[in-house]
């Protein structure tokens, strides 16, 4: 009987698993996302608010000496990085008059520092703006500036960056320090020197007495689809959400994770370094990724779980092959953004890694996570995950740039298969916080009236497809931001940037696609100003000097005039359609060349090594 039983038993696993294969993989899924929304309700009642900082300070008495950080040959345990960032926080409240409510921006690179400076400024009950430490000069202004920090901390090889702003920021009042021992510039002050005179004992509780869950808990950077880049508002509450999200995809507290991305991004921070400490787990930090020491790292750290950016998979890929490719301890790999041929091509070179892609905006109200792990795929669409956080993919007008609506003005939502764009409802228990002291960009990401009269929704402005097997698939970004070199990229910011240099007249930023490359990469079509003539070397250094490496136009294309739309929108389909080969294009083209410093012209011996890959853009 029992016999009989047993066999009916499998039998039925089987048809179960055959008529629904992903059922297990659902159902881990859906307990996970249980159990973090259990844990959420639960802090949210405490008194006062769990925060993640609270998690920390459980997992320095529970395991004190544990490794918390490793960097390069250095080793700091929970115990001595709390006591690390007693002494910073000290400083700063004797130093920097800091209280609760006030908000600190950091300009730091990838280091132990980072992330013991935001450990302190949480135990003082202040929020903490993560400056992009690539930007220069208006940008850098602008970001510090829309975050309302009254403090400025950054890294000791920054301070060069901080002196092209400082006149700015001694007219606001801003307080500037540097993480030295010793600085002469006036209007700066040294930290680390006063640091080291700091004692190390516990921060009172009560200085962050007041903290709720829709605190502000930390300020990250998008540049979104206009303008100068934004401060997206990560309250308390959506740092525990970031947090949770390695717990979710099946992270451990016995697990080793590094980080290699860089810690201003939601990737690196919220997903890394605050996930590492909602599980209580050791993080390695990298100063940057290093394709030739990724794997080296691994095994000298025994690393298991990695993060990545589709770009970083493709750098992973195509370094000479090793018979220690597959000698690690790698278990899973966090990101998105790999192209279904290097994902491929990654697990059959380094054996089998569980890859988690996901897909979620900084600012954003959902993401998704492949849970199922099928090839190309961002997610599945899933009735317990929807029914939390209600979502549609409706037709979108792409000339129009703006949803299609029916008769009743209401957004129609696309057949399974077809390309659509993707809304969020915004509820009570689902906000959308916006950015900092930008109303204007918050309204403009809000939908109102999506499928009834009333309702709120917020558009992502990425465009999706769902398969005959109901798994998510990442099509296109809306608007004016295209992704290089892991970065999104805003056009109207080269665009100004670009129109400050003398001879530039007007400009036309976008993305080109290029074979070999991930995402796409910029371009711009220019018109010159009366009586001026393009001027390489000095184009090459205006642009090194106000834009990041990721956002610089590696392509020029001179234009006697650019077009637009009626109302004076710049067109950009059929350019990018267009690309860069010079044997389609009779207008001089220029391509931006590290090597001699300078742009020179696109020809089609260029144009065919840039296909070829001999010539790296």
């Amino acid at each position: 009987m029992m016999f009989w039983f047993i066999v009916s038993a499998v039998i039925l696993l089987f048809a179960l698993r055959f008529r629904y294969p992903y059922l297990i993989s659902e159902a881990k899924y859906a307990g996970r996302i249980a159990r973090s929304m259990y844990r959420t309700t639960k802090y949210l009642k405490s008194r006062p608010f769990y925060t993640l900082l609270d998690r920390f300070l459980d997992s320095v008495q529970k395991h004190p000496h544990k490794a918390f950080i490793r960097f390069q040959d250095e080793t700091h345990s929970y115990v001595q990085s709390d006591k690390q960032s007693n002494k910073i926080a000290r400083s700063l409240l004797r130093h920097a008059d800091l209280h609760e409510g006030d908000t600190v921006a950091l300009l730091l690179g990838n280091e132990p520092m980072f992330l013991w400076m935001w450990l302190a400024l949480a135990k003082i009950g202040c929020s903490v703006a993560l400056l992009n430490h690539n930007i220069r000069s208006k940008s850098l202004l602008h970001c510090f500036t829309c975050c309302g920090a009254t403090v400025l901390i950054a890294g000791a090889e920054l301070q060069d960056t901080v002196e092209e702003v400082l006149p700015a920021l001694r007219e606001q009042g801003i307080s500037v320090y540097i993480l030295t021992d010793h600085v002469t510039t006036e209007g700066m002050e040294s930290l680390t020197d006063k640091i080291a005179l700091a004692s190390d004992e516990p921060i009172p509780a009560d200085l962050r007495a007041n903290i709720t869950f829709s605190s502000p808990a930390a300020y990250i950077y998008t540049s979104g689809t206009t303008g100068l880049p934004k401060a997206a508002v990560i309250a308390q509450l959506r740092l525990w959400a970031m947090a949770f999200f390695p717990s979710i995809c099946g992270v451990k507290s016995d697990d080793v994770v590094y980080l290699c991305l860089p810690l201003y991004h939601s990737a690196g921070f919220g997903v890394g370094f605050c996930g590492a400490i909602e599980r209580g787990a050791t993080v390695v930090v990298k100063s940057k990724f290093s394709s030739s020491q990724f794997w080296d790292d691994c095994r000298k750290y025994h690393i298991t779980v990695i993060q990545y950016i589709g770009e970083t998979m493709r750098y992973l890929c195509n370094t000479p092959k090793r018979v220690s490719d597959q000698v690690h301890n790698v278990r899973m790999a966090i990101g998105n953004g790999i192209r279904p041929e290097v994902w491929r091509t990654f697990i059959s070179r380094f054996g089998h890694v569980e890859i988690k892609e996901f897909y979620g905006a900084t600012e954003g109200t959902l993401g998704f996570l492949n849970y199922a792990g099928k090839i190309g795929a961002v997610g599945r669409v899933n009735s317990f995950h929807k029914k939390i956080y209600p979502y549609a993919l409706v037709k979108f007008d792409q000339e129009q740039e703006e949803p299609v609506r029916n008769s009743e003005g209401f957004c129609i939502e696309v057949a399974k298969g077809e390309t659509g764009l993707l809304v969020s409802k915004i509820t009570q228990k689902v906000k959308f916080a916006g950015y900092a002291r930008d109303p204007k960009q918050t309204e403009k990401k809000k939908l109102y009236n999506v499928f009834e009269k009333g309702d709120v929704y917020f558009n992502s402005g990425d465009l999706f497809r769902t398969d005959h097997e109901n798994f998510l698939y990442f099509q296109d970004r809306v608007g004016d931001t295209f992704r290089w070199k892991g970065e999104n990229v805003s056009t109207n910011e080269v665009s100004d940037i670009l129109t400050m240099a003398t001879s530039i007249e007007e400009a036309n930023v976008y993305g080109v696609t290029v074979p070999g490359y991930e995402g796409r990469t910029g371009m711009a079509s220019i018109t010159l100003k009366k009586d001026h003539q393009f001027e390489p070397d000095a184009i090459f250094s205006h642009v090194t000097t106000y834009l990041p490496s990721y956002a610089r136009p590696r392509m020029i294309r001179i234009q006697d005039c650019l077009a637009v739309t009626c109302t004076f929108k710049q067109l950009k389909g059929k350019l990018v359609e267009e690309g860069f080969d010079p044997a389609a294009i009779t207008e001089p083209l220029f391509v931006l060349d590290e090597t001699v410093k300078s742009y020179r012209p696109l020809t089609r011996d260029t144009y065919q090594s840039i296909l070829d890959g001999h010539f790296r853009l």
